[in-house]
């Protein structure tokens, strides 16, 4: 019985990722939040560089007038953070300095979805555009609820192939992710 339940909570689990990570929900709102993803010696990673290009191009769409980026560093990073590295990205592709905020303490989703709810609160923002990868999107949906923000998911364009096994190793990883939060298991 118990590896029934488990095996349904799972399919859906991905159900819900995937139904998630299938749609671009961008409205207008206050805010545009870009989800930290590695740096590179103070430039972004390729998966960091395609989620600050899409938040850009939302920004255009003026979907919203402010950027927030968000993502701390380690002390391997040379004093480099992912919520400053995309700050300077924006910088550089147009964006006013006046209309971002870069998150720079936070080291994990959750701790990002929190430093996100302060900020939210702080400047009266009340719906977001959250940006990440797709599969990460769901996840962050539910902890930006949990956190009483109001969000809409627009997953970041896929950078080249995605073979099945990395697919899978994705979803793996948001399901056990996942679980382990609702679970009050920290991982």
């Amino acid at each position: 019985m118990i590896l029934l339940v488990a095996i349904a909570w799972c399919v859906w689990v991905y159900q819900e990722i995937s139904t998630v990570a299938n749609q671009d929900n961008a409205v207008p709102a206050d805010a545009i939040a870009v989800f930290g993803a590695a740096e590179y010696s103070g430039r972004p990673s390729p998966v960091l560089h395609a989620r600050l290009d899409h938040a850009v191009d939302l920004y255009r769409k003026q979907i919203a007038p402010l950027v927030i980026t968000l993502g701390g560093g380690s002390d391997k990073d040379s004093g480099n953070t992912e919520g400053g590295v995309g700050r300077d990205y924006l910088l550089a592709n147009g964006i006013p300095f006046g209309s971002i905020i870069a998150e720079t303490h936070s080291v994990d989703t959750e701790q990002q979805v929190h430093r996100l709810a302060a900020i939210a609160r702080e400047n009266n923002l009340h719906h977001i555009v959250v940006v990440s990868d797709a599969t990460h999107l769901f996840r962050i949906r539910e902890l930006c609820k949990d956190a009483g923000l109001d969000v809409y998911t627009s997953p970041r364009p896929a950078l080249g192939h995605i073979s099945t096994y990395d697919l899978a190793m994705r979803y793996f990883h948001e399901i056990v992710s996942y679980t382990a939060m609702r679970l009050n298991i920290n991982i």
